[in-house]
């Protein structure tokens, strides 16, 4: 197997996200469903404010209240990233010294901060497990994707179902 060794190369390109007052029931769903490890929460400006994983859904099940919470009542603020192009090894260190299954890549364009990629332990463990780099061909920035007019065609008619009251979900 090819030895894959920046991030870059394991990298889910495109992030999920969700809206400050998404609903954790949805959330958890959601991160079921998809297999996620989290959701970038964006603001209606589309600026990351924080990031809801497992590990903040499990805390707040301890609350009372836990079925009402929001993804802002439960996020961890700020979002905690890595550059693209440094070693697996080290991203792997990073979250294992942070305590998070997932960091993201981040840009920046006209004023707004937003999630681009996304890595994940389960990107660390498919890498260990791969038999072969045709294991990991949807994985990095080398991955065929939809073409970008595609991505954005289905997101605007999706939010147009929506009634585009929140940003937009991937």
């Amino acid at each position: 197997m090819t030895n894959i060794k920046l991030v870059r190369d394991l990298m889910t390109v495109g992030v999920p996200r969700c809206a400050p007052d998404t609903p954790i029931i949805d959330v958890a769903r959601r991160l079921l469903q998809e297999d996620l490890e989290g959701l970038i929460v964006l603001d209606r400006e589309g600026h990351a404010v924080g990031v809801v994983s497992r590990k903040e859904l499990i805390r707040a099940y301890g609350r009372d209240d836990f079925q009402s919470l929001t993804a802002e009542e439960v996020m961890s603020e700020g979002v905690l990233q890595i550059p693209p192009d440094i070693p697996l090894g080290t991203a792997a260190q990073i979250m294992e010294d942070e305590g998070v299954r997932i960091v993201f890549m981040m840009h920046h364009a006209e004023g707004i901060y937003y999630p681009a990629a996304v890595l994940t332990y389960t990107h660390i463990l498919r890498h260990i497990a791969a038999d072969d780099a045709n294991d990991l061909n949807d994985l990095g920035i080398k991955a065929q994707r939809e073409p970008p007019l595609d991505t954005f065609i289905k997101r605007r008619d999706a939010a147009r179902r929506r009634g585009a009251s929140s940003p937009d979900q991937e």
